[in-house]
């Protein structure tokens, strides 16, 4: 297979030379940002390193919650918010995490159904106008209430005027049933990762209203995420891990010909089971909206870029604690940086990222404006989660 390791030529580590454990089965849900996760395992950059990479599809994100804290699963394809939910005791059973790095940049979106296209919704303008007409309840779905949809789809509307704990209905759905619940219509919108908002759009019963670039060009979204406990015991064997899930990065990132050979691999029913073609478009950044506009998205969904995709950047994390504080899922505010610090594990990505020749930035903070036009560097988590005009109630006292 184009790509693969060239098993002649690996030197083969093992548990002899330092590896507390080989044979690793990590969790991912079926979304095209898992993509790195299987092509590390497919094309063998696992071996390599001297680990074997055993895919394990999930259901929902819960599954995946609960089986990292049962350690039924060695690590897994995990939303950013996610993670932090569970370290702060709001997104389930709490229990120290650890972030090993990122898995991609983009390439989620916003997607409303044709019943509100019917109405004239085009834009969040038009939806916010029909929202205030309070002439029934709209329903949007998110993933997980902690974690990144969540926090995009209340961002954008909060940005539009529409409060999404009070103005609207807001539901947890699993990525793979949002197409289903739309088609229903039990849901007048969600905020999912691809290929679920493209497969909508050709389905023809939803349209693209935002990307989840539009929100946070070159945001942060699904992670590679462990346990504290797990990442203490097996440091370099979480360092393997990195490693090769890099090289995955790398090598889809490095042509259109791997991206493609990547879609259709993961297009297959043990992974994200879907049409190649529905995943290939927006991978390849070719958008189409569902209402006759198609586009060329120069931030689409980004796997590598030189390592800047895959830094676990400490501002990262807070700006989840910032949201999370924003719309009243957490009482206090918590010592934002230290907790990054205690998640996002730098040193252990580092050391991968200098073995497998990633760059490394200047500094683990990065300065950001996302659509309201707020700059975000991490500088003042505490001003910056009280500042928003639309939040809980909750988190106004």
């Amino acid at each position: 297979m184009p790509g693969s390791v060239d098993k002649s030529s690996v030197t083969r580590l093992s548990a002899s030379d330092g590896l507390e454990k080989e044979t690793l089965r990590v969790g991912f849900m079926p979304l095209t940002d898992c993509a790195s996760i299987v092509m590390a395992a497919v094309n063998g950059f696992d071996t390599k390193y001297g680990i074997k990479i055993v895919p394990s599809k999930e259901s929902s994100w819960a599954s995946v919650r609960d089986k990292l804290v049962s350690g039924e699963l060695d690590a897994a394809h995990s939303l950013y918010g996610m993670v932090y939910g569970v370290e702060l005791g709001i997104g389930g059973p709490k229990k120290d995490m650890a972030i090993l790095m990122g898995l991609n940049q983009n390439g989620q979106g916003i997607t409303l159904s044709s019943q509100l296209s019917e109405a004239d919704v085009r834009d969040g303008a038009s939806l916010a106008a029909l929202v205030a007409k309070q002439q029934r309840q709209y329903t949007f779905a998110q993933t997980f209430p902690t974690g990144t949809h969540a926090m995009w789809l209340y961002y954008w509307l909060a940005s539009h005027g529409i409060n999404p704990l009070y103005d609207v209905k807001t539901i947890t759905v699993p990525p793979p049933l949002m197409v289903t619940n739309m088609r229903m219509g039990r849901i007048d919108g969600c905020c999912v990762g691809e290929p679920w908002n493209n497969r909508a759009i050709i389905d023809g019963i939803g349209f693209s209203v935002a990307s989840s670039q539009d929100i946070w060009p070159d945001h942060p979204e699904k992670v590679l995420a462990t346990t504290a406990c797990w990442a203490n015991r097996h440091p370099n064997t979480a360092r393997a891990l990195v490693a090769a899930v890099l090289e995955a990065s790398r090598w889809i990132d490095a042509s259109l010909a791997n991206k493609q050979k990547t879609a259709e691999v993961i297009a297959r029913p043990p992974y994200v089971d879907t049409d190649t073609e529905v995943i290939a478009a927006r991978m390849l950044g070719r958008y189409q909206n569902g209402l006759g506009k198609s586009w060329d998205d120069k931030r689409h969904m980004k796997f590598f870029a030189d390592g800047a995709v895959n830094f676990p950047y400490l501002s990262d994390g807070m700006w989840f604690m910032t949201q999370h504080k924003r719309w009243g899922l957490l009482d206090e505010h918590p010592d934002y940086l230290a907790v990054a610090r205690r998640v996002n594990r730098i040193e252990i990505y580092r050391q991968a990222a200098e073995q497998v020749g990633a760059s490394l930035p200047s500094s683990a903070m990065r300065d950001c404006c996302l659509i309201d036009g707020v700059r975000w560097n991490g500088s003042d988590p505490e001003g910056y989660a009280a500042s928003f005009a639309v939040q809980a109630a909750s988190a106004l006292v």
